[in-house]
């Protein structure tokens, strides 16, 4: 089992790449670069840009922390039969990638993606992560394509993967208050370790795939995107969308209530959250609009490789 250090440094090296070819795709932007220490033990690096061509705002953030496990790691499932005494004494590690990108052009979607590892004294450790993406107005072809691309690198690990992590998506980046999904899904899934054909080696390249997918699938989805023309109702009609994306944030992301309960740095912790976002009084898009169409397929449970709208 590879150690923590080279899962660390290995999530490092894909920050790097990562923001290589996101710079390379943007004009006249690239990324800021600010280590940071926690005081409790660990630190990260955040990397930001903001106010580019193709990025209004986004964030690739590399992160590893440590130290005493707060109490309530205990009150999960697994934990909970643990002695009180090693309650005490246990310790955690945790180190991960995660990225939230705001585009500047309506047509370009909002892109998320995080991979991380997780281990604690007492011996459990295990693997998560992800990515989704949510489109300001859904486009067909677009989610075919990003919906394949993730079919497909799942599919090279094992044939289940694609079907059981698209419904965990579903089920997780759902805005309960709203009764809609936070945009078109993509793959989640969370406490993986090993199971009866899965080695935890194997799960980890898996792990690696998912990371190593997202730059040429978001890159793509900019290209085909990037220099559509776009109208204030446009912005306008973005602006809403990034505010359901930042109550979903604020509301319901274990990422950022694991950041804000382990005392993390504020500033990386939130970075996920839109330069502008809009909440409207009792906003209703206009029937038969191409807002109202979007509005319509924000749904769990629908089919995006062979989609019938």
């Amino acid at each position: 089992m590879p150690s923590k250090e080279n899962i660390s440094e290995w999530l490092q090296t894909l920050q790097k790449s990562i923001c290589t070819a996101l710079e390379q795709v943007e004009e006249d932007a690239v990324f800021s670069t600010e280590p940071w220490q926690r005081p409790e033990g660990g630190g990260g690096i955040t990397r930001v840009i903001q106010n580019g061509a193709v990025l209004e705002k986004g964030g690739v953030n590399f992160s590893a922390v440590q130290g005493p496990a707060p109490a309530f790691l205990f009150a999960e499932k697994e934990h909970s039969l643990q002695p009180s005494h090693q309650q005490n004494k246990a310790t955690f590690y945790a180190a991960g990638v995660s990225i939230v990108l705001h585009p500047k052009n309506p047509w370009v979607p909002i892109i998320h993606m995080n991979i991380r590892y997780f281990e604690m004294s007492t011996g459990v450790y295990w693997l998560g992560g992800g990515i989704d993406l949510t489109p300001h107005y859904i486009n067909k072809n677009d989610a075919v394509f990003f919906h394949q691309t993730l079919k497909a690198a799942c599919d090279k690990h094992h044939k289940d993967y694609y079907q059981k992590f698209k419904k965990w998506a579903d089920d997780y980046f759902y805005i309960t208050h709203r009764n809609e999904t936070r945009g078109i899904g993509g793959i989640f899934f969370d406490r993986m370790n090993h199971s009866e054909d899965m080695s935890f080696e194997k799960n980890l390249a898996f792990w690696k795939e998912i990371g190593n997918t997202f730059a040429p699938l978001y890159v793509e989805l900019i290209q085909r995107n990037k220099e559509k023309k776009y109208t204030e109702n446009e912005i306008n009609w973005q602006r809403i969308r990034r505010s359901r994306y930042a109550e979903f944030n604020l509301v319901y992301d274990k990422g950022t209530k694991f950041g804000l309960e382990t005392n993390g740095r504020i500033e990386s912790i939130l970075m996920s959250l839109p330069p502008l976002a809009a909440w409207h009084y009792n906003y209703k898009p206009a029937p038969n609009s191409a807002e109202a169409q979007t509005q319509a397929l924000l749904k769990k449970e629908m089919d995006w490789i062979n989609p019938s709208f």
